[in-house]
């Protein structure tokens, strides 16, 4: 048991360093954001009101040198690609500014405005790679600390200095991961949506054309007898084709940006007697209210619905030998049920295609449970149970 307890120990103490290995190369190979603006006229508008205020600062502190005027004003270009090199840009200036000392033997003070060049430390951490993050945090400290060590700087200087900069890169890291983690909720609401699209196309799609195809078959079938029927079967057929297309045709509109689309309700539960009308083409359809309806929440009763003609819909098309389907519908005080069923022969279970798939994710969205499968006692039954109170949150 001990020993068991000391491999179990050591092999926590080199998981510890080994995660923190993989976070290291994790984040080193996180590329940069995109897309990455391009400067534009704000950016040439800063770069002026900067080179004013050092202008300004000059003639105000005529103690400065003008080699701090100059660096204050040249440095300003930096910004114009802070962007899209800022790794450049952060080599440059401070890479520049431990230099300068060195080079001149002396002190250059540096300017008030020169403030600005805190931006660079945001952009790196901002649009800059993980590599690049971590070479330009590289040349920070090196920078502040060979301006300690040559005495251009005072130790507690540099030390605030490093305060300052890692709080403004701290900024540019939290706008970063906010901006992607908006990015992915977008992208997770497009995909939710484009799941809603597809489950309500299949609906419309599969419904109208199901109820064409039966028609027509019937229309065949007693033309030779009785062509007044079959002129009559053809009418629904273009009844259905014209309110098939009108919805594919909002939805279409809906998707395309900048194109007016005339808003068009969804169908909710005030529409379910609408498919014994609807269903005339086919077998006869039975539908049985029990409870109030109006009082559904507008997500409830738009998702019931359209499981419904999706119930309907497939017991048209696949039922065998049957004469009916019931659509039951019961409401109590927390919970809304469906039932659908017709009275054909024993069906086999065949697997799900994209018409249950659909119903069964509108279900598990509205924390409800679907049930569907071949009836002992004959056909085929849906059976859709859905909380009153909604999904938790």
């Amino acid at each position: 048991m001990a020993t068991a307890e000391a491999v179990r120990a050591n092999g926590s103490c080199r998981a510890g360093p080994y995660h923190r290995v993989v976070l290291g190369l994790s984040f080193w190979r996180e590329p940069r954001p995109a897309p990455v603006p391009r400067h534009g006229r704000r950016d040439y508008l800063l770069i002026a009101a900067l080179i004013v205020l050092t202008a300004v600062e000059g003639l105000l502190r005529p103690a400065l040198p003008i080699a701090s005027l100059l660096l204050s004003a040249g440095f300003t270009v930096t910004l114009v690609w802070r962007r899209r090199w800022p790794l450049a840009m952060v080599l440059l200036s401070f890479g520049v500014g431990a230099l300068v000392p060195l080079v001149t033997r002396d002190s250059v003070p540096e300017t008030y405005t020169m403030i600005y060049l805190l931006l660079l430390p945001y952009s790196v951490a901002r649009w800059g790679s993980g590599r690049e993050i971590v070479l330009a945090t590289v040349a920070v400290l090196g920078s502040l600390g060979l301006s300690a060590l040559t005495g251009s700087t005072g130790a507690a200087d540099s030390l605030g200095g490093l305060a300052v900069v890692s709080a403004v890169a701290a900024a540019g890291l939290a706008r970063r991961y906010r901006v992607r983690a908006r990015a992915r909720e977008l992208d997770q609401v497009r995909l939710l949506e484009r799941e809603r699209l597809a489950r309500d196309l299949h609906d419309t799609v599969a419904h109208h054309v199901s109820a064409m195809a039966i028609r027509a078959q019937a229309g065949l079938a007693i033309a030779p007898a009785r062509p007044e029927a079959a002129i009559e079967a053809l009418r629904v057929i273009e009844a259905e084709a014209s309110r098939a297309l009108a919805e594919m045709r909002t939805m279409v509109r809906l998707l395309r940006e900048g194109e007016p689309a005339e808003y068009t309700p969804d169908q909710g539960a005030g529409d379910l007697h609408g498919l014994a009308r609807s269903a005339g083409s086919g077998l006869p359809v039975e539908v049985r209210v029990d409870g109030d309806l109006a009082s559904l929440p507008a997500a409830l009763g738009g998702a019931l619905f359209r499981m419904a003609q999706e119930s309907v819909t497939n017991a048209q098309r696949h039922a065998r030998q049957a004469t009916r389907v019931e659509v039951r519908v019961s409401v109590d005080d927390d919970m809304v049920r469906l039932r659908v069923g017709d009275d054909g022969a024993p069906a086999k279970d065949t697997g799900r295609g994209y018409g249950l798939t659909g119903m069964d994710e509108r279900a598990r969205l509205l924390d409800g449970v679907l049930r569907a499968g071949p009836d002992p006692a004959g056909g085929w039954t849906v059976a859709v149970e859905l909380p009153l109170a909604g999904p938790a949150r």
